[in-house]
């Protein structure tokens, strides 16, 4: 029998991954560890930049009106569903990265960007310095209590970000499951160290793309 495939990831991202792990014929266990809410900000003017970077579909999502200022703005964006989000609203997506935000931010160097703004969550990776001239957190990803933590046993677990990680590891030690027992794919080596070790276990696929991902998990699954 197929194992359960954990998505730790929060709504509305986290219902996505799960219907696409359940047409596949696999069980999904929905079990977001965070919540996304807005953050207040401002910005003063947005002609003092000559791109903006995006690494989550979450500033989109949560960025409000503010946004309007930045359809001049060529987009550089990490990961297809970020990208498809930006284009919803509206703006121009020049770039799609694949391998995380540093690279990137090296593809926009390297196409001429000089003073990028990032509309990015509170807690984050990419902070000032380079081309990134400002940063400014338009989100937050607040923690919540799981249910039915019991269920990650003997599970493949969808860890993608640092922090799923760490929490992932923390929730499974004070329900006292077996690391041992539970397998991990993790969409950066980065999110796989911060899970810790003793996990039977820590799989970072060369396709981190969200269908890479679901690969690597259906195939620990089977």
């Amino acid at each position: 029998m197929s194992r359960g495939i954990a998505v730790l990831r929060p709504e509305p991202g986290n219902r996505v991954t799960a219907a696409a792990i359940e047409a596949r014929g696999r069980i999904a266990i929905r079990m977001p560890l965070f919540e996304v809410r807005p953050e207040p900000w401002t910005l003063g003017d947005a002609g003092e930049f000559d791109a903006l970077i995006l690494t989550s579909a979450n500033a989109i999502r949560h960025g409000g009106p503010g946004l309007a200022a930045f359809r001049h703005l060529p987009i550089y964006a990490v990961g297809a569903p970020t990208a498809e989000t930006a284009r919803q609203a509206g703006l121009d997506v020049v770039c799609v990265g694949t391998e995380g935000a540093e690279a990137l931010v090296a593809m926009a160097e390297a196409a001429g960007i000089r003073r990028a703004l990032h509309l990015a969550g509170r807690e984050r990776t990419l902070e000032a310095g380079g081309i990134v001239a400002q940063v400014i957190p338009v989100y937050a990803s607040e923690p919540v209590a799981p249910r039915d933590v019991a269920r990650l046993a003997a599970s493949v677990a969808l860890v993608q970000s640092a922090r799923a990680g760490a929490r992932l590891a923390d929730i499974v030690d004070a329900a006292g499951l077996t690391r041992g027992g539970i397998a991990l794919v993790a969409v950066s080596a980065r999110a796989a160290e911060a899970a810790g070790g003793g996990w039977e276990q820590r799989v970072v696929p060369g396709d981190i793309a969200s269908e890479g991902l679901i690969d690597a998990a259906i195939a620990l699954a089977d």
